[in-house]
């Protein structure tokens, strides 16, 4: 075999290797922005219209996001928080419209204090997806069900509905790494 084949063969080799590589990395990082975002992964991909753009989309969420002070709260503002939401439960029974709207006001006067900017709902959402991508629905189901409720277009199974989906954002954004205080 002449040296000019042994060379083709070999360039030929590396190029499949780097070819393997790089589609190697990708898939990782596809898996790695899946396992972050959950099921917002597969709705951005579905807004967006494209993968690629999807991902582009998730990892500027991603760089924001690490530009964030995010905190937990200290256990006395937790236990406050707690409370608070336990009185807003407690407001359904009487007035569920307005329970409704003070637990949107509650959910996001929390994200504020653990450092997320509330400039806007859309923002939020983005803002949240890094890590609670997982619950992020329950906050959209409940938000959608508030705006609704502005108008009073809302049924009370409706609201009960927002308030359980708030509550599981509430839950998550008041847990930190080793406490975790549930509210019922």
């Amino acid at each position: 075999m002449s040296t000019g084949a042994v060379i083709g063969i070999i360039v030929a080799v590396v190029g499949v290797l780097l070819i393997l590589a790089a589609t190697m990395w990708m898939l990782g990082r596809r898996r790695e922005l899946r396992e972050r975002f959950g099921p917002e992964y597969d709705r951005t991909v579905d807004a967006a219209g494209s993968r690629r753009e999807a991902e582009r989309e998730l990892r500027a969420r991603q760089k924001r996001h690490d530009s964030l002070e995010i905190k937990p709260l200290p256990p006395a503002a937790r236990e406050q928080y707690a409370q608070e939401w336990s009185a807003v439960q407690e407001h359904f029974v009487d007035t569920p419209n307005d329970a409704v709207a003070e637990a949107d006001v509650l959910v996001t006067r929390l994200m504020n204090d653990r450092g997320y900017p509330t400039e806007g709902y859309e923002q939020r959402i983005k803002d949240l997806s890094v890590e609670h991508g997982r619950t992020l629905e329950h906050y959209r189901d409940a938000h959608e069900v508030h705006e609704r409720a502005n108008h009073h277009e809302a049924t009370t199974e409706e609201l009960r509905g927002a308030m359980v989906h708030y509550r599981e954002l509430f839950n998550e954004l008041l847990t930190t790494g080793e406490h975790s205080t549930h509210t019922r």
